[in-house]
């Protein structure tokens, strides 16, 4: 398969005004798991060459690749600023090494980059992707204000929370593989199929990041632990914790909720409830059931070593440590 981190590694931020482009370059050069361009390439292989992306193939699909893979940094460059994060990916966020200013701004040309990457894919194809891509980018934007709206709101439900993450994290998955699958001839059942893997592998995933925000290495996870917890994030978690509590434990967990200053004392109390209630055991359930609804879809793909690909990937999200 295509090496993306090279393939990212060859795009050019060596422009004027360097305050624009070096926190782009900072961002991109910083790795993550690359999920997202890496999907839009395992679909085109499953349905192209048996398994197997060669010549024109690679040109035709690498441009939304690197389109998603850009526009999702640019999504981070924005939360982190809305989320007041100050690590990712084990460094600085871009707001804390320049400021909130610039990672606006460069996060808006990330945006802009992301669209000009995409207008490199076929010309017959690119109407279908682009009005995917601004369906996909539509979502995000409104699971990230339902988020932001759950912050305020005193009655949150798990569907309701689920709801937020398909939007926010799980379109781009799904589409990254559809759009892979559309540009190598998939069909509509092919895409349909594909589509569906990348949003229940999303949804497992983000679960997954909300048990890793409590029961994570610091060291591995790339942030700091508890998070989610200090800013009362409304997590699969969190959210099961209160539906599952006795009156006791739903005060004592709704009197950490209001505590300020005091980190340590918050984030181990609210994880002791946790254990207590077996919220993690419940979010790994749940997670297990996405995992293995996007294992069946699979089966309605061609088996080869692309197919194979995406059962490994699947097994690993459920089993990450960062």
């Amino acid at each position: 398969m295509i090496d993306i981190n090279k393939a990212i590694e060859g795009l050019d931020w060596n422009r004027a005004p360097r305050g624009l482009y070096e926190p782009i370059e900072y961002t991109l050069a910083s790795g993550g798991k690359r999920l997202r361009p890496t999907l839009t390439l395992i679909a085109a292989e499953t349905i192209m060459n048996g398994g197997l992306l060669n010549g024109d193939a690679i040109e035709h699909v690498l441009p939304a690749a690197l389109a998603l893979e850009v526009f999702h940094n640019f999504t981070l460059l924005h939360d982190d600023v809305m989320d007041k994060a100050e690590v990712r990916r084990g460094r600085p966020t871009v707001h804390v090494k320049w400021n909130d200013n610039t990672a606006i701004l460069s996060g808006d040309q990330m945006l802009i980059e992301a669209y000009k990457l995409l207008s490199d894919v076929p010309a017959d194809k690119l109407p279908q992707v682009l009005k995917w891509f601004n369906e996909m980018a539509t979502g995000i934007c409104e699971g990230q204000q339902y988020d932001v709206d759950f912050e305020h709101m005193s009655q949150v439900s798990i569907d309701d929370y689920m709801m937020m993450i398909e939007k926010k994290t799980s379109v781009l998955l799904a589409y990254a593989m559809k759009i892979g699958g559309y540009i190598a001839g998939a069909t509509p059942e092919q895409q349909e199929a594909l589509y569906q893997y990348g949003l229940h592998i999303g949804l497992a995933f983000q679960i997954q990041d909300d048990i890793l925000d409590v029961y994570g290495d610091p060291k591995t996870f790339g942030k700091a632990i508890g998070g989610d917890i200090l800013c009362n994030k409304k997590t699969f978690l969190l959210l099961t914790a209160l539906e599952n509590a006795d009156a006791e434990s739903k005060a004592e967990l709704l009197q950490w909720l209001m505590a300020t200053d005091c980190d340590k004392e918050k984030i181990a109390a609210v994880t002791a409830l946790y254990n207590r209630l077996g919220v993690r055991e419940a979010g790994e359930t749940v997670m297990e059931e996405h995992t293995a609804e996007a294992l069946a879809q699979l089966d309605k793909l061609p088996q080869n070593k692309a197919t194979e690909q995406l059962r490994e990937l699947a097994e690993q999200l459920v089993t990450r440590t960062k």
